[in-house]
Parts: structure tokens; C-alpha cells; sequence
């Protein structure tokens, strides 16, 4: 059976742990070779022994705009070309002042925005550059949220986190629009609750998980793992999806329909 990535080479940003990390997995073991980008050095270098002779993994930050950069030409380098971005990292900026609009900093907001928005912008701009300059279109895939769309205030209240996702859904849009002519296809992914390292504060509250249990009914009522999104990643990247642009897939245990 034909793997379906076969000959591409795609770029993870934010690649190393969680969804990143699990996509990278499933998308070389379509037939793809991945360049991975992380963070944390740790994760790097461990994701690389996960990863194997079909990735290249380096350290970066997803906010600055090098960092994209140096993955795409580290994918032509190592690989031969770039197909295609799968734009994962972002993260809670709880911690920096996200929070309710009253409770929220001016240092909460635009750190919430530069790690979720601003990357985004970045990895997808560097993208574009690329795939134009080689004239043969290719595939982003960028990571939105559930909570852009469908808020559940009682545990989820990081009011700068959901309009960068909420934008990230405007921005893909836009770019699918104006580029399709291109070749050039953008999608995005929308994921309820997923556990990864971002989402241990609500993995470890069981008020939060009898929320999750009602809230995402599938599969038994859980919490998502990492891996309920491989497939989507794999469609949207290959192409197969080569007529569909501008779409974002929720991807929530039933999250949206519940309420």
C-alpha cells in the first residue's frame, strides 16, 4: 500500500513533545522526513533518538522569525525540499497575565500573543516565501483551539489565548484565499482539550476532568491524547487534501456539540 507522504518533506514547528511530537512520528511513518523544531534542548535531543534517520531536530523559539527559517533551509538541506509546515507550537500564557479580561496584563497579552499569533505569522510567512520562490505550492497546517469558537469559562478563562487561536483561524483564511492560485494550501486544526505538558494544570484537577468527561463524550468521555490528531495531520499534509483549503477541522471528542 502507497504511504501517502512518500518523497515529502515536511517541517514541524514545535515538533519535539505532545501533539508535535506524535504528528512527526505518524507523518514519517507515512513516508514523509520530517525537520523538527523545539523549544526545550531536553525534548530536542530526546525526540531525536524517538525520531530517527528520517528527522533532523534542532532547538529554536517558535516566536522568533529565524527560527522557521533556519528549519525550512535545514529541510532543503538535509532532505532535498519542503512540501509543507505543520505549525503545532503555542502554549498557556497563564503565567505571564492571560487570564479574564479584568485580571489580564498588558505583559499577559502580548506574551500570550507573540508565542500563539506572532510564531504563527512568522512560520507561515516563511513558508509561503519558500513554496513561491519555488513555484511549486505546498501545504501549511496551523494548530487552533476549540475555545476560539466554543469558550468554556468556568476552567478555561485565558481571554488573550482564545483570540490568538480565534486570529489564527482569520489569518489562515486570508492566506488560503490569496494564495490558492499558488498552490499553496492552508488548514487549520482545532483540538478540545489534549493531554500534553501545556495541559497538566486541567489533567490533574478532577473537577476538570468530571467537566471533560461530559464535555468530550467520545471514546468513553476523556481527555484527547496527542494521537487523535496524526490522521488529520497526515490528510491535510498530503495530497490527498490537494482540493481543500481554508478549512478548519475540530478535532474535540465532541466538545462543540455538547453545549
Amino acid at each position: 500500500m502507497h504511504a501517502p507522504l512518500t518523497g515529502k518533506i515536511l517541517v514541524i514547528i514545535g515538533g519535539t513533545t505532545g501533539i508535535g511530537l506524535s504528528a512527526a512520528r505518524a507523518l514519517i511513518a507515512a513516508g514523509a522526513r520530517v525537520v523538527a523544531v523545539g523549544r526545550n534542548p531536553v525534548n530536542v535531543a530526546a525526540a531525536e533518538v524517538v525520531l530517527g534517520a528520517n528527522a533532523f531536530t534542532f532547538a529554536g523559539d517558535a516566536t522568533l522569525p529565524e527560527t522557521a527559517e533556519r528549519a525550512i533551509g535545514e529541510a532543503l538541506s538535509a532532505f532535498g525540499g519542503f512540501h509543507g509546515l505543520y505549525h503545532v507550537a503555542g502554549g498557556s500564557g497563564r503565567k505571564a497575565g492571560d487570564g479574564p479580561l479584568h485580571e489580564l496584563t498588558d505583559e499577559g497579552w502580548e506574551a500570550t500573543l507573540g508565542l500563539n499569533l506572532t510564531s504563527v505569522m512568522r512560520s507561515n510567512r516563511a513558508a509561503v516565501r519558500q513554496f513561491l520562490a519555488q513555484g511549486t505550492g505546498g501545504s501549511i497546517l496551523n494548530m487552533g483551539s476549540v475555545l476560539a469558537s466554543r469558550p468554556a469559562p468556568r476552567f478555561f478563562a485565558t481571554h488573550a489565548y482564545a483570540a490568538a487561536k480565534a486570529a489564527i483561524v482569520g489569518l489562515s483564511t486570508s492566506l488560503a484565499a490569496y494564495y490558492a492560485e499558488a498552490g499553496i494550501r492552508v488548514n487549520v486544526l482545532a483540538p478540545a482539550l489534549v493531554e500534553t505538558p501545556m495541559a497538566q494544570r486541567a489533567a490533574q484537577d478532577e473537577r476538570i476532568q468530571r467537566f471533560i468527561r461530559t464535555k468530550q463524550p467520545l471514546d468513553g468521555g476523556r481527555i484527547g491524547q496527542p494521537e487523535d490528531l496524526d490522521a488529520a495531520a497526515v490528510y491535510f499534509l498530503s495530497d490527498a487534501a490537494k482540493f481543500c483549503t481554508g478549512q478548519v477541522l475540530t478535532v474535540d471528542g465532541g466538545w462543540s456539540v455538547m453545549g
